[in-house]
Protein backbone atom coordinates (compact mmCIF):
# COMPACT_ATOMS: atom_id res chain seq x y z
CA UNK A 1 0.00 0.00 0.00
CA UNK A 2 1.65 3.43 -0.67
CA UNK A 3 0.47 6.57 1.02
CA UNK A 4 1.23 9.40 -1.26
CA UNK A 5 1.15 11.96 1.50
CA UNK A 6 4.34 11.46 1.96
CA UNK A 7 5.59 12.64 -1.22
CA UNK A 8 4.25 15.80 -0.63
CA UNK A 9 6.22 17.88 1.47
CA UNK A 10 8.93 19.44 -0.60
CA UNK A 11 7.72 22.15 -2.87
CA UNK A 12 9.27 22.07 -6.49
CA UNK A 13 8.57 23.54 -9.93
CA UNK A 14 7.07 20.31 -11.33
CA UNK A 15 5.09 19.87 -14.70
CA UNK A 16 1.33 19.02 -15.37
CA UNK A 17 1.32 16.10 -17.24
CA UNK A 18 -2.46 14.74 -18.69
CA UNK A 19 -2.27 11.41 -20.51
CA UNK A 20 -5.60 11.11 -22.12
CA UNK A 21 -6.87 8.55 -24.95
CA UNK A 22 -5.64 10.37 -28.12
CA UNK A 23 -2.89 13.07 -26.53
CA UNK A 24 -0.46 13.75 -24.39
CA UNK A 25 -0.41 17.65 -22.65
CA UNK A 26 2.19 18.66 -20.77
CA UNK A 27 2.23 22.17 -19.15
CA UNK A 28 5.18 24.50 -17.06
CA UNK A 29 3.32 27.05 -14.49
CA UNK A 30 4.64 30.05 -12.66
CA UNK A 31 3.21 31.87 -9.90
CA UNK A 32 3.57 35.87 -10.60
CA UNK A 33 2.28 38.79 -9.09
CA UNK A 34 -1.29 38.56 -9.99
CA UNK A 35 -1.57 34.93 -10.65
CA UNK A 36 -0.13 32.51 -12.74
CA UNK A 37 2.27 32.99 -15.96
CA UNK A 38 2.45 29.85 -18.96
CA UNK A 39 6.01 28.96 -19.11
CA UNK A 40 5.85 26.00 -21.22
CA UNK A 41 3.37 23.76 -23.09
CA UNK A 42 2.74 21.35 -26.14
CA UNK A 43 0.38 18.86 -26.80
CA UNK A 44 1.49 15.78 -28.54
CA UNK A 45 -0.71 12.99 -30.23
CA UNK A 46 -0.17 9.56 -29.32
CA UNK A 47 -0.23 6.75 -31.60
CA UNK A 48 -4.13 5.33 -32.06
CA UNK A 49 -4.67 2.25 -29.26
CA UNK A 50 -1.54 3.47 -26.89
CA UNK A 51 -3.99 4.20 -24.15
CA UNK A 52 -7.74 2.18 -24.11
CA UNK A 53 -10.25 3.41 -22.07
CA UNK A 54 -7.76 5.64 -20.33
CA UNK A 55 -5.69 2.50 -19.72
CA UNK A 56 -2.53 2.46 -20.87
CA UNK A 57 -1.56 -0.21 -23.24
CA UNK A 58 1.43 0.49 -25.09
CA UNK A 59 4.18 2.10 -22.23
CA UNK A 60 7.17 2.90 -24.88
CA UNK A 61 4.68 4.40 -27.34
CA UNK A 62 3.46 7.18 -24.66
CA UNK A 63 7.13 7.75 -23.16
CA UNK A 64 8.11 8.65 -26.73
CA UNK A 65 5.06 11.32 -26.79
CA UNK A 66 6.08 12.56 -23.67
CA UNK A 67 9.63 12.88 -24.70
CA UNK A 68 8.57 14.76 -28.21
CA UNK A 69 6.46 16.49 -25.96
CA UNK A 70 8.71 17.95 -23.76
CA UNK A 71 11.29 18.54 -26.88
CA UNK A 72 8.14 20.76 -28.32
CA UNK A 73 7.46 22.85 -25.21
CA UNK A 74 11.77 23.16 -25.07
CA UNK A 75 11.43 22.96 -20.63
CA UNK A 76 14.03 21.33 -18.55
CA UNK A 77 11.92 20.47 -15.41
CA UNK A 78 12.06 17.04 -14.93
CA UNK A 79 9.79 16.13 -11.57
CA UNK A 80 5.88 15.55 -12.94
CA UNK A 81 2.60 15.61 -11.66
CA UNK A 82 0.26 12.92 -13.15
CA UNK A 83 -3.19 11.80 -12.57
CA UNK A 84 -5.38 8.92 -12.45
CA UNK A 85 -9.11 9.05 -14.03
CA UNK A 86 -12.04 9.77 -11.48
CA UNK A 87 -13.41 6.37 -12.97
CA UNK A 88 -10.51 4.32 -11.70
CA UNK A 89 -11.00 5.81 -7.86
CA UNK A 90 -12.96 5.24 -5.03
CA UNK A 91 -13.34 7.97 -3.18
CA UNK A 92 -15.60 8.58 0.48
CA UNK A 93 -15.28 10.85 3.27
CA UNK A 94 -15.10 9.36 6.62
CA UNK A 95 -15.55 11.32 10.44
CA UNK A 96 -13.01 10.40 12.83
CA UNK A 97 -11.63 11.48 16.10
CA UNK A 98 -9.79 14.65 16.16
CA UNK A 99 -7.73 13.78 18.36
CA UNK A 100 -5.80 11.63 16.86
CA UNK A 101 -1.65 12.14 16.07
CA UNK A 102 -0.58 11.51 12.41
CA UNK A 103 0.72 7.81 13.02
CA UNK A 104 -2.94 6.98 14.81
CA UNK A 105 -4.72 8.99 11.87
CA UNK A 106 -2.82 7.01 9.03
CA UNK A 107 -3.43 4.10 10.73
CA UNK A 108 -7.35 4.66 11.33
CA UNK A 109 -7.52 5.50 7.71
CA UNK A 110 -6.24 2.40 6.34
CA UNK A 111 -9.03 0.63 8.89
CA UNK A 112 -11.81 2.73 7.17
CA UNK A 113 -10.65 2.17 3.71
CA UNK A 114 -11.29 -1.60 4.03
CA UNK A 115 -14.37 -1.30 4.40
CA UNK A 116 -15.42 0.26 1.25
CA UNK A 117 -12.86 -0.12 -0.95
CA UNK A 118 -14.16 -2.97 -3.30
CA UNK A 119 -10.62 -4.65 -3.75
CA UNK A 120 -7.48 -5.92 -1.61
CA UNK A 121 -6.38 -3.47 0.20
CA UNK A 122 -2.31 -4.89 -0.76
CA UNK A 123 -3.52 -4.05 -4.27
CA UNK A 124 -4.13 -0.27 -3.57
CA UNK A 125 -2.82 3.47 -3.56
CA UNK A 126 -4.51 5.37 -1.13
CA UNK A 127 -4.21 9.05 -0.19
CA UNK A 128 -6.69 10.85 2.35
CA UNK A 129 -7.06 15.15 2.92
CA UNK A 130 -8.04 16.30 6.26
CA UNK A 131 -11.30 18.45 5.18
CA UNK A 132 -12.40 20.20 8.49
CA UNK A 133 -14.82 19.77 11.73
CA UNK A 134 -17.29 17.23 11.49
CA UNK A 135 -20.38 19.50 11.62
CA UNK A 136 -22.65 16.92 13.81
CA UNK A 137 -19.87 16.34 16.19
CA UNK A 138 -17.04 19.48 16.67
CA UNK A 139 -14.89 16.43 18.21
CA UNK A 140 -14.29 14.72 15.33
CA UNK A 141 -12.73 15.88 11.59
CA UNK A 142 -13.99 14.92 7.96
CA UNK A 143 -11.27 13.31 6.27
CA UNK A 144 -11.54 12.74 2.34
CA UNK A 145 -10.01 9.41 1.68
CA UNK A 146 -9.49 8.76 -2.23
CA UNK A 147 -8.32 5.17 -3.20
CA UNK A 148 -6.87 3.36 -6.72
CA UNK A 149 -5.84 0.25 -7.78
CA UNK A 150 -1.78 0.72 -7.46
CA UNK A 151 -1.53 -0.76 -10.98
CA UNK A 152 -3.33 2.48 -12.61
CA UNK A 153 -0.96 4.32 -10.80
CA UNK A 154 2.46 2.04 -11.69
CA UNK A 155 1.90 2.45 -15.15
CA UNK A 156 1.63 6.13 -15.32
CA UNK A 157 4.75 6.28 -12.80
CA UNK A 158 6.59 3.64 -15.14
CA UNK A 159 5.80 5.74 -18.71
CA UNK A 160 6.98 8.99 -16.78
CA UNK A 161 10.15 7.02 -15.58
CA UNK A 162 11.26 5.99 -19.21
CA UNK A 163 10.39 9.36 -20.52
CA UNK A 164 13.55 10.48 -18.07
CA UNK A 165 10.93 12.24 -15.16
CA UNK A 166 10.39 11.68 -11.52
CA UNK A 167 7.03 11.92 -10.60
CA UNK A 168 6.56 13.41 -7.38
CA UNK A 169 2.52 13.73 -6.95
CA UNK A 170 -0.51 11.39 -8.62
CA UNK A 171 -3.73 13.59 -8.30
CA UNK A 172 -7.10 12.68 -9.27
CA UNK A 173 -8.38 14.16 -12.54
CA UNK A 174 -11.43 15.55 -11.19
CA UNK A 175 -9.05 17.12 -8.48
CA UNK A 176 -7.25 18.42 -11.13
CA UNK A 177 -10.32 20.35 -13.05
CA UNK A 178 -11.48 21.35 -9.63
CA UNK A 179 -7.99 23.30 -9.01
CA UNK A 180 -7.86 25.27 -12.35
CA UNK A 181 -11.29 26.10 -11.97
CA UNK A 182 -10.91 27.38 -8.44
CA UNK A 183 -7.49 28.83 -9.21
CA UNK A 184 -7.50 30.05 -12.59
CA UNK A 185 -11.19 30.08 -13.91
CA UNK A 186 -13.55 31.04 -11.18
CA UNK A 187 -11.86 35.04 -10.34
CA UNK A 188 -12.75 35.77 -14.29
CA UNK A 189 -16.44 35.37 -14.10
CA UNK A 190 -18.61 38.22 -12.55
CA UNK A 191 -20.17 38.16 -9.24
CA UNK A 192 -23.71 37.45 -10.80
CA UNK A 193 -22.08 34.41 -13.03
CA UNK A 194 -21.17 33.17 -9.47
CA UNK A 195 -24.65 33.38 -7.82
CA UNK A 196 -25.77 30.13 -9.29
CA UNK A 197 -23.76 26.84 -9.87
CA UNK A 198 -21.83 26.75 -12.99
CA UNK A 199 -21.23 23.94 -14.89
CA UNK A 200 -17.59 22.51 -16.01
CA UNK A 201 -18.03 20.05 -18.86
CA UNK A 202 -14.67 18.60 -20.30
CA UNK A 203 -15.63 16.67 -23.48
CA UNK A 204 -12.91 14.73 -24.47
CA UNK A 205 -11.90 12.08 -26.72
CA UNK A 206 -14.57 9.24 -25.27
CA UNK A 207 -16.18 10.72 -22.31
CA UNK A 208 -17.63 13.83 -21.07
CA UNK A 209 -17.03 14.69 -17.50
CA UNK A 210 -19.47 17.05 -15.96
CA UNK A 211 -18.16 18.91 -13.13
CA UNK A 212 -20.76 21.77 -11.35
CA UNK A 213 -19.30 23.94 -8.63
CA UNK A 214 -21.07 26.39 -6.09
CA UNK A 215 -19.10 29.16 -3.90
CA UNK A 216 -18.25 26.18 -2.29
CA UNK A 217 -16.23 24.01 -4.37
CA UNK A 218 -17.65 21.18 -6.62
CA UNK A 219 -20.74 19.24 -5.58
CA UNK A 220 -21.66 17.51 -8.62
CA UNK A 221 -19.10 15.30 -10.77
CA UNK A 222 -19.81 12.81 -13.66
CA UNK A 223 -18.34 11.10 -16.70
CA UNK A 224 -20.37 10.21 -19.34
CA UNK A 225 -19.82 8.31 -22.46
CA UNK A 226 -19.74 10.69 -25.30
CA UNK A 227 -16.66 12.19 -26.98
CA UNK A 228 -15.22 13.99 -29.63
CA UNK A 229 -13.55 11.06 -31.20
CA UNK A 230 -17.33 10.13 -32.37
CA UNK A 231 -16.88 12.84 -35.28
CA UNK A 232 -13.90 10.99 -36.13
CA UNK A 233 -15.66 7.80 -36.10
CA UNK A 234 -18.43 9.84 -38.75
CA UNK A 235 -15.46 10.91 -41.17
CA UNK A 236 -14.08 7.92 -41.58
CA UNK A 237 -18.11 6.23 -42.35
CA UNK A 238 -19.01 9.40 -44.17
CA UNK A 239 -16.07 9.41 -46.66
CA UNK A 240 -14.91 5.75 -46.10
CA UNK A 241 -11.60 6.38 -45.53
CA UNK A 242 -9.78 5.14 -41.90
CA UNK A 243 -10.22 6.52 -38.37
CA UNK A 244 -6.67 7.32 -38.98
CA UNK A 245 -6.80 9.33 -42.75
CA UNK A 246 -9.87 11.27 -40.90
CA UNK A 247 -7.92 12.39 -38.08
CA UNK A 248 -5.19 13.80 -40.01
CA UNK A 249 -7.86 15.23 -42.73
CA UNK A 250 -9.28 16.94 -38.94
CA UNK A 251 -6.15 18.52 -37.95
CA UNK A 252 -5.15 19.85 -41.03
CA UNK A 253 -8.55 20.87 -42.33
CA UNK A 254 -8.42 18.95 -45.34
CA UNK A 255 -12.07 17.58 -45.82
CA UNK A 256 -14.98 17.84 -48.41
CA UNK A 257 -17.39 20.73 -49.01
CA UNK A 258 -20.00 18.57 -47.50
CA UNK A 259 -18.68 18.40 -44.89
CA UNK A 260 -20.12 21.16 -42.50
CA UNK A 261 -23.65 19.94 -43.47
CA UNK A 262 -23.66 16.37 -43.67
CA UNK A 263 -21.12 15.49 -40.80
CA UNK A 264 -19.96 18.36 -38.81
CA UNK A 265 -23.55 19.96 -37.78
CA UNK A 266 -25.05 16.38 -37.08
CA UNK A 267 -22.12 15.55 -34.55
CA UNK A 268 -23.03 18.72 -33.40
CA UNK A 269 -27.02 18.51 -32.81
CA UNK A 270 -26.10 15.14 -31.03
CA UNK A 271 -23.06 16.36 -28.94
CA UNK A 272 -25.85 19.28 -27.62
CA UNK A 273 -28.51 16.66 -27.36
CA UNK A 274 -26.13 14.52 -25.03
CA UNK A 275 -24.82 17.38 -23.14
CA UNK A 276 -28.54 18.20 -22.48
CA UNK A 277 -29.63 15.00 -21.01
CA UNK A 278 -25.82 14.66 -18.73
CA UNK A 279 -27.46 18.07 -17.29
CA UNK A 280 -30.69 16.70 -16.63
CA UNK A 281 -28.70 13.93 -15.10
CA UNK A 282 -27.34 16.44 -12.70
CA UNK A 283 -31.04 17.76 -11.75
CA UNK A 284 -32.46 14.36 -11.48
CA UNK A 285 -29.31 13.47 -8.99
CA UNK A 286 -30.78 16.58 -6.73
CA UNK A 287 -26.89 17.83 -5.77
CA UNK A 288 -27.85 21.33 -6.74
CA UNK A 289 -29.88 24.29 -7.36
CA UNK A 290 -30.24 25.41 -11.25
CA UNK A 291 -26.81 26.07 -13.17
CA UNK A 292 -26.53 29.49 -14.66
CA UNK A 293 -23.42 29.06 -16.99
CA UNK A 294 -21.80 26.41 -18.98
CA UNK A 295 -18.31 26.38 -19.52
CA UNK A 296 -16.91 24.19 -22.15
CA UNK A 297 -13.68 22.53 -22.39
CA UNK A 298 -12.13 19.94 -23.80
CA UNK A 299 -9.94 19.59 -27.71
CA UNK A 300 -13.25 19.17 -29.08
CA UNK A 301 -14.80 22.56 -27.58
CA UNK A 302 -13.37 24.77 -30.51
CA UNK A 303 -15.62 22.61 -32.95
CA UNK A 304 -16.88 25.32 -34.96
CA UNK A 305 -20.82 26.00 -33.66
CA UNK A 306 -20.76 24.21 -31.04
CA UNK A 307 -21.26 26.04 -28.08
CA UNK A 308 -23.63 28.17 -29.45
CA UNK A 309 -25.96 25.50 -30.29
CA UNK A 310 -25.17 23.92 -26.68
CA UNK A 311 -26.32 27.57 -25.28
CA UNK A 312 -29.50 26.91 -27.75
CA UNK A 313 -30.42 23.05 -26.51
CA UNK A 314 -29.77 24.00 -22.90
CA UNK A 315 -31.15 27.74 -22.86
CA UNK A 316 -28.31 28.38 -20.52
CA UNK A 317 -25.53 30.72 -21.38
CA UNK A 318 -22.58 28.73 -22.47
CA UNK A 319 -18.76 29.80 -23.32
CA UNK A 320 -15.28 28.66 -24.04
CA UNK A 321 -13.54 27.29 -20.88
CA UNK A 322 -10.96 28.49 -20.69
CA UNK A 323 -8.06 28.95 -17.90
CA UNK A 324 -5.61 31.43 -19.24
CA UNK A 325 -7.91 34.48 -20.29
CA UNK A 326 -5.94 36.76 -17.21
CA UNK A 327 -2.52 34.45 -17.32
CA UNK A 328 0.62 35.73 -18.52
CA UNK A 329 2.68 33.53 -20.97
CA UNK A 330 6.57 33.33 -21.72
CA UNK A 331 7.15 35.04 -24.85
CA UNK A 332 8.24 31.60 -26.83
CA UNK A 333 4.69 30.69 -26.00
CA UNK A 334 2.32 32.03 -28.99
CA UNK A 335 -0.54 33.59 -28.12
CA UNK A 336 -2.94 32.09 -30.54
CA UNK A 337 -1.69 28.90 -29.88
CA UNK A 338 -2.52 29.23 -26.16
CA UNK A 339 -5.89 30.87 -26.91
CA UNK A 340 -6.80 27.79 -29.28
CA UNK A 341 -5.53 24.76 -27.08
CA UNK A 342 -6.55 26.28 -23.42
CA UNK A 343 -9.65 24.39 -22.94
CA UNK A 344 -7.56 21.20 -23.77
CA UNK A 345 -5.42 21.96 -20.91
CA UNK A 346 -7.91 21.91 -18.18
CA UNK A 347 -6.45 19.14 -16.17
CA UNK A 348 -2.62 19.34 -17.13
CA UNK A 349 -3.33 22.79 -15.73
CA UNK A 350 -4.60 21.75 -12.36
CA UNK A 351 -1.77 19.25 -12.25
CA UNK A 352 0.82 21.98 -12.53
CA UNK A 353 -0.58 23.99 -10.10
CA UNK A 354 0.14 21.69 -7.55
CA UNK A 355 3.64 22.96 -7.50
CA UNK A 356 2.33 25.81 -5.07
CA UNK A 357 0.50 23.45 -2.60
Amino acid sequence: MQVFKQLFKKKQARLGIDISSTAVKVIQLDRVRNGYRVVAYAIEPLPPGSVQDKNIVDQEAVAAAIVRALGKARTKLRHAVLAVPGSATVSRVVSVPGSLKEFELEETIKLEANSFIPYPIDEVSLDFEVIGKTAANPDNIDVLVVATRSENVDSRVAVCELAGLTTDIVDVESFAVENTYKQMIAPTLSEEERTLPVALLDIGANTTTIHVFDSDGIIHTREHNFGGYQLTEEIARHYEISTEEASQKQRSGDLPEDYTRHVLQPFIDTAATQIERFIQFYYSAGQGGNIGLLLIGGGTANTPGLIERIAKETGIPARLANPFMNTQRASSVSAEALANDGSALLIASGLALRSFD
